[in-house]
């Protein structure tokens, strides 16, 4: 009879001693463990991950704490690391570093000791870091006490308690309930330190006490088999589990939601009566996991947000409806968790009741004995059901009748700032971003490269519209999806003729490079306190040395480095290519727009050399129906004749709807990732269109324009070649324009005026 060998594999010496010179700690219990130690990490790790992990041991080593650390890190962290992901090497070997530069040097075994079953309880990556960073927070609080005028730094004396009893706190409390009750003793205890000892070991009755407070719900560490097993039985499915904390939002409630990585969800349920805590943990497995089997992507862009927001819920009520006839005990599981809105709490002409109008009709379909009268709500439960009754329904058919919902019952007030949320969430649900696919992600060359086989600007526009809405400074709200914008990579033309202007203006370019060279980046920033580095850092090196003689932990970050002192700007120019620019002014013997391509080519070339992030369009428009958004250059292209053969075929035409094409660019630019945000705007005269005769209206929609590219960060700054623009250009972009009167000086005024607005 053979038996299966489960002796694990052998490293080859010659591995083992390269791993061995890798790790620089030189205890002599190390050669005793150290084999058997990277086996297991051999098994469970990557090759960066094997890296990781000698360099965290080489820096627990380094700590001066003993061996006890290192074996603790060596025989636990592959385990870890292999259950939360590798990043929790350096997580861990750079908390422990610092926690070895605190007068807490004695908590650092409990610390690491608590990490196995903290892994192992939390489950997931997020919830272990704000693990250890509720430890630093207790650290960091109870080491410092202020007496008079004096501050005192101490080792903290609950955290060892803490950590001793941190398996048992994890087992009873989720994290939230962990962070409350540390709070407590913080707060109460934090200078007497007797009594905080005897809080954070579970030895006081007011610390039992707050535990038995903060010891609520059912924690999906004690049921996470349970769930596993449901989702195979009821729907064939294994998924992996990521569980997070609702204690640790900084901006808004994190909802569940799904992707290829997993299931994300609560780490506790509190019982919501009549309904179990697991219970609800069901309700949300088994709505995701219709989602999974009867929802498919559709494209994010062709919809507006209260479009989409309708187009999730019906899709909700679509999947759950399927399920519940599989299995139809679900249908009572969700009613019990769906809040039922009165029909007549929201106040249609003080508040936006969309929430309220979309949540009624959910429960609505989820209940047939709903109490609702409203028409148009029973209309649409009667044609959802209608729908329901064919063989097989799509997420396509959803999106139809959700946006036939919100047009059919859109008020103005909807876009009103004051929302009305009461009974409104549905919290069993997740957060429907399986449903969207964005296509507009990237306003490069790549993403319209099926347009550029076409020679005529008329066939490029193949994109669905995008819809913005229009600021009505009357009303002082806002005409929900008023504008059809159309986007499209502009057509190409002869690059020769830009380089020619380029050399027209050879004096004007040698005058900006003298400029353009004190603005470059050329200046090294220091960065000390380096293990690796090129240079030595010699302050650090000799007080490293004096430690080392004196018989104490010298520090290892005796290096240093450098990095460029670096621009890290992004520039969007926005041009208008309205039918006005290709007049000829007064005095001149060019246009507007060959003035306008002189500048723009000056500007590029500048911009190109400083390499700051820099990305060109045109607009124009033909009524609200049609605004005319062309790409030119994108921010990740570079100053080439590709970029230059588009700005040579730039043609003027139409009209000025300057407010939706403001709102298009700012989309782009407040994407980017840089430290400054600057748009560019150059036109010839104010907003106006052939289907607006108020002047004032197209003027505050581009003020409110400018308004929402502030709140994104972005400094917007407007170049009027209009003589009367003071009468108008103020309204829009308050004190940042500048009107040149003398058009023919455009070409040398652009680029210095880019220059000392990002100098």
């Amino acid at each position: 009879m053979s038996t299966l060998s489960t002796t694990p594999p052998i490293l080859p010496s010659n591995n083992l001693d390269t791993y061995r010179r890798q790790l620089t700690c030189n205890f002599k219990q190390l050669d005793g463990v150290f084999a058997d130690c990277m086996t297991e990490a051999m098994t469970l790790l990557s090759a960066e991950g094997i890296d990781e992990y000698l360099d965290g041991a080489s820096l627990v080593c380094k700590i001066g704490r003993g061996f006890e650390p290192v074996l603790v890190y060596l025989e636990e962290m592959p385990g870890i690391a292999h259950r939360l992901g590798e990043a929790a090497l350096s997580l861990v070997s750079e908390s422990v570093w610092k926690m070895s530069r605190s007068p807490n040097g004695k908590a650092i075994l409990p610390f690491m000791q608590s990490l196995p079953e903290a892994a192992r309880r939390l489950g997931a990556a997020d919830p272990f870091f704000h693990y250890i960073k509720i430890i630093f927070e207790l650290m960091e609080r109870t080491s410092t006490s202020i007496h008079g005028n004096q501050a005192a730094t101490f080792p903290s004396p609950g955290l060892p308690e803490m950590l001793n009893q941190s398996p048992y706190l994890l087992n009873q409390l989720s994290l939230e309930g962990l962070k409350n009750w540390m709070e407590y003793g913080i707060r109460n205890y934090t200078t007497h330190p007797d009594r905080q000892r005897d809080y954070f070991s579970l030895k006081s009755a007011d610390s039992r006490a707050i535990l038995q407070r903060e010891r609520h719900g059912t924690l999906f560490a004690d049921h996470e088999r349970q769930l596993d097993l449901y989702l195979r039985a009821l729907w064939q499915m294994k998924e992996h589990f990521v569980p997070y904390s609702e204690g640790f939002s900084e901006s808004r409630k994190p909802m569940p939601y799904f992707d290829e990585l997993g299931i994300r969800l609560p780490d506790v349920y509190d019982d919501c009566q009549p309904v179990k805590g697991i219970n609800r943990y069901r309700a949300l497995l088994a709505h995701v996991a219709a989602h999974k089997r009867w929802s498919t992507s559709i494209i994010a862009d062709n919809y507006s947000p209260f479009q989409r927001v309708a187009i999730e819920l019906f899709e909700d009520s679509r999947v759950e409806w399927l399920a519940a006839r599989e299995y139809p005990g679900l249908r009572q599981l969700w009613l019990s968790l769906h809040p039922a809105p009165a029909e007549d709490a929201c106040d249609p002409n003080k508040e936006s009741c969309i929430r309220h109008r979309l949540t009624m009709f959910s429960y609505a379909v989820l209940n047939p004995n709903h109490p609702y009268q409203n028409p148009d709500l029973l209309e649409f439960v009667q044609r959802f059901h209608q729908m329901m009754k064919t063989d097989h329904t799509t997420t396509a058919q959803s999106a139809e009748l959700g946006v036939s919902f919100i047009a059919r019952t859109r008020r103005q007030q909807d876009l009103a700032a004051n929302v009305y949320f009461t009974d409104t969430e549905i919290d069993y649900r997740d957060d429907n971003r399986h449903l969207w696919k964005f296509i507009e992600n990237s306003d490069d060359e790549d993403f319209f490269a099926e347009q550029k086989k076409s020679t005529e600007a008329e066939d490029a526009y193949q994109l669905p519209p995008r819809h913005y809405p229009e600021w009505d400074y009357q009303t002082k709200t806002y005409r929900p999806d008023w504008v059809s914008l159309y986007e499209s990579l502009h057509p190409s033309g002869d690059p020769m003729k830009i380089d020619l202007l380029l050399s027209k203006h050879e004096a004007t370019a040698r005058r900006l490079k003298k400029i353009l060279d004190m603005l470059k980046p050329q200046d090294y920033v220091r960065i000390r306190y380096q293990e690796e580095g090129s240079d030595l850092d010699l302050d650090v090196a000799i007080r490293s040395l004096i430690d080392f003689k004196s018989g104490t932990t010298p520090d290892p970050r005796i290096n240093m480095s450098h990095k460029h002192n670096g621009r890290n700007i992004a520039v969007m120019l926005l041009l208008d290519l309205s039918e006005s620019v290709s007049n000829i002014p007064k005095g001149c013997t060019q246009t507007i727009l060959e003035l306008s391509q002189e500048a723009v080519a000056l500007l590029g070339w500048a911009v190109d050399r400083l390499g700051d992030e820099f990305a060109i369009a045109g607009f124009s428009s033909n009524t609200r129906h049609e605004v005319r958004y062309q790409h030119i250059k994108g921010y990740t292209e570079q100053w080439d004749d590709e970029v230059k053969s588009r700005l040579a075929a730039m043609t003027a035409g139409y009209s000025t709807r300057m407010g939706a094409a403001l709102r298009h660019a700012t989309h782009y630019l407040s994407a980017r990732q840089v430290d400054k945000k600057l748009m560019l705007v150059l036109t010839d005269g104010q907003p106006s269109d052939i289907d607006v005769a108020d002047d004032k209206l197209l003027i505050a929609d581009a003020h409110k324009a400018v308004q929402e590219a502030e709140k994104e960060g972005i400094y917007t700054y407007a170049i009027s070649l209009d003589s009367h623009a003071d009468d108008y250009v103020g309204q829009i972009f308050g004190n940042h324009y500048l009107v040149i009167d003398r058009v023919e000086r455009l070409p040398e005024q652009l680029p210095k005026l880019f220059l000392s607005l990002t100098g």
